[in-house]
């Protein structure tokens, strides 16, 4: 059945949860303590380069999901998010271009089991995560939003995974002068359980450094977090009340908080609950961000939803002294991980996404998000991709001829949109 309205995966880790049971490796004898004690720890250098960390005008930033594993990658959690690890069936509509990393950081997944082999890597590998922060630098990507999962955040195995992800993120971002937040991602996540969150964040500041190092980004001088998930109809367990007390609770502690909300977050229709608490909390927030992936289809649809619903919603914001950071993406699919159908949304050769970044610069944004850096699952990757091999082409979608820095050549264009204030054209 075709899904009304693409978008993340819900719950982002529990579609793939059937194989916890039977990982083995050496993260499943550990406890969350043990994670946090082992992972959770300082820089071990200085930024290389200076960055200027503070403020969102001008940015671009991706979302980086990090949450790609292999067999044999050292993690002890095997294949996760590239495939359904029992029977080798592929879960991506996108293949990654490996061409740039050496031997030992490339893993062969045969789809099916035993079929055609394509090569995938893995977030867990240092070198990995260091490629694709490089490629933020070259191609003019300011940073990236961390994903972490509140639902995987009481699982040890998960929890090493992405905590090192993190720390490989935070080690890159001095490295190359890029900037990066955390955010959390509450899908999935039972009633009662935001408080976890809270918990995990003052972890991170205490025993990471994560919001003082120089990479981390900031907004009006506070360390910027972000909550994502927040007033979606989509049954979700938690309450507003609860994400309202998780705002206040962050902002207490000093954070500038983004909040990550449906795109009918104002008026209360279409993704968004009808509760006007949605907008209260959205009040409470230093940076509002709403979800657009699988709302429109079309450039002209993308032309109309700027003018429908960025302009209003920035002149919200502005009339509040809130950051506005809109979302924009190259196309979906997720035909492999859901069953729709191949290249749901096109790509149109980077027309899609570069007419988004144009709309939302017309309207008046100042920043943009990319959503995704990595995200192969739901065909939104805009990193160097590969075209898949022709025994495989009605599996995944293809490159239409294009080179595989496409769309990061696309997304650094955009930033200079951004910074040179320039009119854009109709």
């Amino acid at each position: 059945m075709t899904p009304r309205r693409p978008g993340r995966p819900q719950p982002p880790w529990l579609w793939a949860a059937a194989a916890i049971g039977g990982l083995a490796g050496t993260a499943a004898a550990e406890s969350l303590e043990d994670v946090r004690g082992r992972l959770m720890r300082p820089a071990a250098s200085t930024a290389a380069v200076a960055t200027n960390r503070d403020g969102l005008d001008g940015r671009v930033l991706c979302g980086y999901q990090g949450w790609f594993a292999a067999e044999g990658d050292g993690s002890g959690i095997g294949w996760r998010h590239w495939c359904d690890g029992r029977d080798g069936r592929p879960t991506i509509d996108l293949l990654p271009d490996v061409g740039e990393l050496p031997p030992d950081e490339r893993f062969t997944l045969r789809v099916g089991g035993d079929g055609p082999a394509v090569e995938v890597f893995s977030s867990a590998r240092t070198a990995t995560v260091r490629m694709h922060v490089r490629w933020m630098r070259e191609y003019g990507i300011d940073g990236m939003f961390v994903q972490r999962f509140a639902v995987a955040l009481r699982d040890p195995r998960l929890l090493a995974h992405h905590t090192a992800v993190l720390g490989h993120c935070r080690d890159a971002a001095l490295a190359e002068g890029r900037v990066y937040a955390v955010m959390y991602d509450l899908s999935g996540l039972p009633a009662g359980r935001t408080g976890e969150v809270l918990d995990d964040w003052r972890q991170l500041r205490t025993r990471m450094g994560i919001g003082a190092d120089a990479s981390s980004l900031q907004v009006a001088g506070r360390p910027l977090v972000a909550v994502w998930g927040i007033g979606f109809a989509d049954g979700r367990a938690y309450s507003l009340a609860e994400c309202a007390d998780l705002v206040r609770a962050l902002t207490a502690d000093g954070c500038a908080v983004l909040v990550g909300v449906p795109t009918g977050w104002r008026t209360g229709d279409r993704d968004a609950v009808a509760d006007p608490r949605l907008t209260e909390i959205a009040a409470l927030a230093q940076v509002v961000s709403p979800w657009t992936v699988g709302r429109y289809r079309t450039p002209d649809e993308a032309a109309r939803h700027a003018d429908r619903d960025w302009a209003a919603d920035l002149e919200w914001c502005r009339g509040r002294g809130i950051d506005y950071l809109p979302v924009i993406f190259p196309g979906f699919s997720w035909h492999n991980l859901k069953g729709g159908p191949l290249d749901q949304i096109p790509r149109r050769r980077g027309e899609f996404f570069e007419r988004q970044a144009v709309e939302a610069a017309r309207v008046g944004a100042r920043c943009l998000s990319v959503a995704m850096f990595d995200e192969c699952d739901e065909a939104t990757a805009i990193f160097k991709l590969a075209e898949p091999p022709a025994a495989l082409a009605d599996r995944f979608v293809g490159l239409e001829g294009l080179p595989a820095d496409h769309y990061l050549r696309l997304a650094g264009a955009a930033g200079l949109r951004l910074r040179s204030r320039a009119p854009q054209p109709e």
